[in-house]
């Protein structure tokens, strides 16, 4: 680690670090950058694994002095975009969804619908994420503000024939083309889409209906009629807009979701009281940054025009409590915008709507690189170049332990051949030999359990012999698995690698230099996901051991119930709070349980001292 430079400013800014070839590998902003950087140059140990490896890394670290922490917001957003530093997050913008976009560099511009790059010049409505009915929509809006949809060559042709095409005689066309509408009324048109796209339907619907009662007060029936079916038409393109909240109502939501190094940051923009657009980013992590980070990291380019911030924003605790967040966005839009976590209500209800679509937008991701053989088969051969194999594992296997204070200790294995689950060749393992809060000895009981069955295996050809094995955990359950390995003669047959659980850093077997993914990598992407598998295969499987061995607790000894009606009997309730909430009558309704048993069961669970589950902390690792 090099030496910590001299003359360090106070003030708030941007710092570079570069490694030898003077290559930008991190950005950072401060509100202080003495403080910040001093915190670099502290003992190595001190430090988490992944700072450290970005130490060992760094030759030389610059930095940028800025006004205010909102300026280094702006600057750090802009020089990770031109540098692409590893060690930062990576956002990337959703640019798949259309937009409704209308050219106002021209008299008699045309709305439609695009996916492109934004153009200086061009009015942009959206994002929407369903394109049929916006589409729909779109077509409903033409007979009540009927702007013209015809290209340019076709515009030019009725133009020379003075004549208006069949859209003008349908009402779907204002008639431009043959001076039936000026340039003024025209803008009042597009400003009348522009209000309908930006959520304002009421003032809409107040004037159609205003414009309709003074024509039939005036006895102009056909102009009331044509009012009266715009009004309609209005109704029904509203309609395609999500109502969430009333008519008053500007707010934004954003909600992020997270997944191992990936993480979705969406953004609902809801104006008087509807969803009108979506904005999402997919991130690639890069140092676990919470939420409240990556919000930070993503302000820039969610509000590059400050008119588009509401006067409210909604976000969890951890957001709403982020101080950069509420100055930036106050700062960008020139008057105060409140950041609240609304915990009841509508709009808790938004909030969680949006929740639920950030998680959404990981899983189709999730799906997308597991779907996709050649991304799998990129992520197979990252993982064989970074840890040194002779080839990319095609099968590997990953163990972990889960147990309640030493209690119910499990363990579990799961397969991944070709980078796909093989769900038939999981197996969970219940530690024997163990006993108390002892992981390094558990992960050695099971992995020499798993590896006794290699020989047996491979002769009946039931396996494959995995090509590498994941070790959930730091190097003390990786020597375990080693010494298991070695007490049946595989040491020099099986490839090991633990897998740090919260710095997500591997370690091999003979050292204790941890090999660091690139964030945002398919290999990265591939391990997180194994290991979380192996997590959840464990906690699945010790929370089922614990429920059985309650039940087993409360119910032993009750008279005339032995194993094959207690068995049953759970069978039939389904879970011990449903016994516990069963009445008598309910008991002795079960035909095959005599009364006098129903009425011992009642006794049992509900007697005051009966035993309950443990609500304390779970060790779930």
């Amino acid at each position: 680690m090099f030496a910590k430079p001299s003359g360090i400013p106070r003030q708030s800014g941007c710092y570079l670090f570069k490694n030898a070839h003077d290559t930008v590998i991190y950005v950072g902003k401060a509100k202080s950058l003495t403080q910040r950087l001093s915190s670099y140059f502290q003992r190595f140990d001190a430090l988490t694994p992944k700072t450290q490896a970005l130490m060992e890394e760094a030759t030389s670290v610059e930095w940028i002095v800025t006004p205010s922490e909102t300026d280094a917001l702006v600057l750090e957003n802009e020089l990770i975009k031109a540098n692409q530093p590893r060690y930062n997050m990576r956002l990337k913008d959703d640019k798949s969804f259309p937009y409704v976009a209308i050219d106002a560099r021209s008299d008699f511009p045309v709305p439609y619908i695009t996916r492109s790059k934004h153009q200086r010049g061009v009015r942009y409505f959206g994002p929407f994420v369903d394109v049929r009915a916006l589409r729909h929509t779109m077509d409903e809006l033409l007979q009540t503000f009927p702007l013209r949809s015809c290209t340019q060559h076709k515009y030019d042709y009725q133009q020379r024939l003075g004549r208006p095409c069949l859209l003008y005689d349908i009402h779907k066309c204002s008639g431009p083309c043959v001076g039936a509408v000026d340039v003024a009324g025209y803008a009042q048109l597009v400003s009348s889409w522009a209000r309908f796209f930006e959520g304002d339907v009421r003032e809409l619907r107040q004037l159609l209906t205003r414009q309709m009662n003074d024509a039939a007060a005036q006895q102009h029936y056909e102009a009331a009629a044509k009012a009266r079916d715009a009004l309609a038409a209005l109704e029904r393109a509203a309609s395609d807009q999500s109502i969430v909240l009333d008519d008053h109502t500007n707010l934004d939501a954003i909600a992020v979701a997270t997944q191992g190094g990936r993480a979705a940051l969406v953004r609902f923009r809801v104006r008087h009281g509807r969803i009108i657009g979506r904005t999402v980013h997919l991130i690639d992590r890069s140092m676990d940054e919470d939420d409240a980070e990556i919000v930070e990291a993503a302000l820039p380019e969610l509000y590059d025009d400050p008119t588009s911030i509401p006067p409210v924003l909604i976000a969890n605790e951890t957001i709403a409590a982020s101080e950069v967040t509420v100055a930036f966005l106050n700062e960008r839009r020139g008057r105060p915008v409140q950041v609240l976590a609304p915990q009841r209500g509508r709009r808790r209800r938004v909030l969680e709507l949006a929740h639920a679509d950030a998680t959404a937008v990981i899983d189709r991701d999730s799906l997308r690189r597991q779907s996709d053989h050649n991304v799998r088969s990129r992520a197979l051969q990252e993982i064989g170049a970074a840890l040194g194999l002779a080839q990319p594992p095609f099968r590997i296997e990953c163990f972990d332990m889960s147990h309640l204070q030493g209690t119910n200790y499990v363990g579990s294995m799961v397969v991944f051949e070709d980078g796909l689950a093989k769900k038939s060749d999981y197996r969970h393992f219940n530690v024997k030999e163990m006993l108390g809060n002892d992981d390094v000895g558990a992960m050695e009981e099971v992995v020499r359990r798993r590896l006794g069955y290699w020989h047996e295996e491979q002769a009946q050809s039931k396996f494959r012999r995995a090509n590498l094995i994941i070790i959930d955990g730091g190097l003390p359950q990786l020597h375990a698995a080693q010494k298991a390995a070695s007490s049946l003669g595989l040491a020099e047959q099986v490839e090991f690698v633990a897998l740090a659980k919260r710095e997500e850093l591997l370690y091999r077997p003979g050292s204790s230099v941890p090999i660091a993914l690139d964030r945002g990598s398919e290999s990265l992407y591939l391990v997180q996901r194994i290991r979380d598998e192996a997590h959840r295969f464990a906690i699945s499987f010790h929370r089922s051991k614990r429920a059985k061995s309650m039940v087993a607790t409360i119910l032993d000894g009750v008279p005339g119930l032995g194993p094959k009606r207690r068995e049953r009997l759970m069978v039939e309730l389904g879970s011990l709070d449903r016994l516990r909430g069963a009445t008598l009558d309910e008991l002795r309704a079960l035909e095959w349980l005599p009364d006098a048993v129903a009425q011992n069961i009642y006794d049992r669970v509900r007697a005051p001292g009966a035993p309950r589950l443990a609500k304390g902390t779970r060790r779930d690792d």
